[in-house]
């Protein structure tokens, strides 16, 4: 099921299992993976696309082994907060997966990820070379990073 509010998302989730975060490029798909109480996500790979059933596949597997209990992807709006392709094309993504798990699956707002993982990746000197091969996965962590902050937020505010 896919959910637009990141609350239905985190109540649709089992406790104890961890969350992959996705960066839909449209030659990478970064995949970041939180630890199972939550709190830290962590880059895990990226994955060269080829085709949808190819790409779901990989993931799936990944999903599996890793005992994930949900799923969220990158929604790249513009910077006005409309959609553009992109989104659209990440949607149809979500949809297209659906069909394959029964995953919780939702959306966060990118804007600016791959901008705020660069500029980790130089502050840490890495070589162009190096940020090429890693900066999708690493955008993934951080979308991943403000879902799980978001979560925490949420759940703080609930038990005051």
């Amino acid at each position: 099921m896919i959910f637009e509010d990141i609350a239905e998302f985190a109540d649709a989730l089992t406790q104890g299992r961890p969350i992959i975060g996705l960066d839909l490029g449209t030659k990478t798909i970064g995949v970041a993976l939180s630890d199972r109480l939550w709190s830290v996500a962590s880059p895990h790979e990226t994955v060269k696309r080829v085709k949808f059933t190819e790409d779901a596949a990989r993931l799936l597997h990944i999903m599996t082994a890793r005992e994930v209990g949900g799923v969220i992807l990158g929604l790249p709006r513009n910077m006005d907060g409309s959609e553009g392709p992109r989104a659209q094309s990440t949607r149809a993504f979500a949809r297209n997966l659906s069909r394959l798990t029964e995953l919780p699956i939702g959306y966060w707002d990118e804007r600016l990820s791959t901008v705020a993982a660069e500029r980790a990746l130089i502050e840490a000197d890495a070589t162009r070379k190096r940020r090429s091969e890693v900066i999708d996965n690493i955008a993934a962590a951080y979308i991943l990073q403000g879902v799980l902050d978001r979560m925490s937020h949420m759940r703080a505010e609930h038990d005051r």
